[in-house]
């Protein structure tokens, strides 16, 4: 069937256009020129010198490449910028402070200098030095009310630690920015300087909507040698920032003293919602600059930085959860650097002794922020009774009206305004800000009430029911029919919300 009895002759290692079936022969021999192996040799050497060029040129290149971008990345972390390089032929200094530290490189060292320029940039330490005199460490103490099963009431002192940026001074005054959770509800305030010095501190003002809070220490209060190492914060363009840059994160870390973290900005414009765990309240806040920067417990109220060592932002928290890592939050610095000024100029107060403390004498109940979604109401303080006899009684506050602001700074619970009071005096005007029902919504109005000293109000209900002795301060449960003009709303309202209190 087959003329070729060996099918495979034709199929041997020689290139397809070369092979014709059946009419393959032999190639003769080329003659021997005496030059055996000189083409080999001559393909080995052509092929090392495309080599050593191919390299000399590859390596040259992105020694180029990493040197621009490696010394543009280290001007931008001195603050200088390209163009001004260049037109100077040398690196400039972002100030005169910076001049005195660093020196330009001799000729002899440049070889050297390109070989760690990029490690250079991963080093903050210039940054940090020149930062850290700005940021302080706050330690508080406070007491915590806890009730048993039985109603049996015991009072423990509490201690927390928080961290604080010095962002201004005054004739007699340095002033400190920190976030308002890190120091409510507090008795006493100490801040610790860069050198280890603690001074006690004092309250300007908060505001909790935005957990931000001012506080002050005396300037007499601070010693020399002290006062010659603090600074106060450079504040840098917190609307200019993008997505991907490095930022660096000091703070009181755990209460341990300042540490440092570095990471980048994450995301930006984040909403984080917390609860309180002292009152059980939960509150959201907005606008925040999210970062893999670590912010642990003691980094509140710390600095944010960009690389120029600018206070960019106001350390918040950080979300915490088996799944979660690198997820740390800071309040953007211009977004409340009008907050700022005006808690800044509030009037320094110091803790009132309680017989000596002004009250304004209502009943009330707590509108947390799922409460008002529930009923649609502002979050504040819902005053569901006026104490006869009290300062409320002879103001225009009135019931039903929800008090969403003392003296200008934003409150959402009882236990913020009691917290305020305790550095008022009795006989003081303050001045609060209501939301009143007015048809279907609330319109705002400012109410003025001058304290009353505690006890006046149980004195004169005392009176009218026929009571003697000492006045009755225990809490009293919510009429049947609830506050006028609500009836069964509020009735609900109240049956599932807890407890009263009255101030």
């Amino acid at each position: 069937m087959y003329e070729n009895k060996n099918p495979y002759q034709n199929y041997q290692n020689m290139p397809y256009d070369n092979t014709q079936p059946n009419s393959w022969k032999k190639p003769e021999k080329a003659p021997n020129s005496g030059k055996k192996g000189s083409g080999l040799g001559k393909k080995l050497l052509i092929s090392a010198l495309c080599a050593v060029i191919f390299g000399t040129v590859a390596g040259g290149t992105m020694v180029g490449v990493n040197r621009h971008f490696g010394l543009n990345a280290v001007r931008e972390a001195r603050g200088e910028s390209s163009g001004a390089s260049a037109t100077n032929g040398a690196e400039s200094l972002p100030s005169s402070e910076s001049k005195a530290d660093e020196t330009k490189p001799a000729a002899g060292e440049k070889a050297s200098q390109g070989s760690t320029e990029i490690a250079t940039v991963l080093d903050v330490s210039g940054i940090v030095e020149k930062a850290m005199p700005s940021v302080v460490a706050i330690d508080v103490t406070g007491e915590q009310r806890v009730s048993d099963w039985f109603g049996r009431a015991q009072t423990y002192e509490t201690t927390g630690a928080g961290s604080g940026i010095l962002i201004g001074e005054n004739d007699k005054e340095y002033l400190i920015v920190t976030n308002n959770h890190v120091i409510e509800n507090t008795k006493t305030m100490s801040v610790q300087f860069i050198d280890g010095k603690g001074v006690d501190a004092e309250l300007k003002g908060t505001d909790s909507g935005a957990d931000v809070a001012v506080i002050a220490v005396k300037k007499s209060d601070v010693p020399e040698e002290t006062r010659a190492k603090i600074r106060i914060a450079e504040v840098g363009d917190s609307n200019a920032l993008k997505v991907g840059q490095g930022v660096i994160a000091i703070g009181n870390a755990l209460g341990y003293g300042q540490s440092v973290t570095v990471g980048y900005v994450s995301a930006m414009g984040r909403s984080i919602t917390a609860r309180d765990t002292a009152t059980g309240e939960t509150a959201t806040i907005k606008n925040l600059l999210q970062t893999d920067a670590a912010i642990n417990p003691g980094n509140s109220g710390g600095a944010l930085l960009n690389m120029h060592g600018q206070v960019i932002g106001i350390n918040e928290s950080k979300s915490v959860d088996t799944t979660v890592e690198g997820m740390g939050y800071a309040i953007p610095i211009l977004s409340v650097t009008d907050l700022i000024d005006n808690l800044s100029a509030q009037k320094t107060r110091a803790q009132v002794a309680e017989q000596d403390r002004g009250y304004i004498g209502f009943q009330g109940q707590n509108v947390d922020q799922e409460a008002a979604r529930k009923f649609n109401m502002p979050v504040g303080i819902f005053v569901y009774k006026i104490l006869k006899g009290g300062a409320a009684a002879n103001s225009k506050l009135q019931e039903s009206d929800i008090i969403t602001k003392f003296e200008g700074q934003t409150v959402s619970s009882i236990e913020e305004l009691k917290d305020k009071l305790t550095r008022y005096q009795k006989g003081e005007v303050v001045h609060l800000t209501v939301q009143r029902p007015s048809g279907q919504s609330y319109k705002e109005v400012e109410v003025e009430v001058t304290l009353a000293p505690q006890g006046e109000s149980d004195q004169e209900e005392a009176k009218e029911n026929g009571k003697t002795g000492e006045p009755d301060t225990e809490e009293s449960e919510p009429e049947e029919s609830g506050p006028s003009g609500f009836g069964g709303f509020w009735d609900d309202f109240f049956r599932n919300g807890g407890f009263h209190f009255r101030w």
